[in-house]
């Protein structure tokens, strides 16, 4: 099974690029699909690309949710 996690954007790189965050591990994502993404924007991330952006409160609720069924360490991203 494949999840679509929330990921905090911490910097945007050339080319549709974004360097996110989640519980302390960054990676380097495609934004492609999703405009008008700027730093500390919350996206939905599946393969790779980031899908949505998502509302701040929602997305930490979704983390705090994650973590609660032990899908990931902590709440915060």
């Amino acid at each position: 099974m494949c999840l679509a996690i929330p990921v905090q954007v911490t910097q945007l790189l050339d080319g549709d690029m974004a360097r996110v965050t989640l519980d302390g591990v960054g990676k380097i994502i495609s934004l492609a699909l999703v405009e008008d993404v700027r730093v500390g924007d919350y996206v939905i991330l599946h393969v790779g690309y980031a899908l949505n952006k998502l509302d701040p409160e929602e997305a930490e609720e979704t983390l705090r949710l994650f973590a609660e069924a032990g899908q990931i360490a902590g709440a915060g991203a």
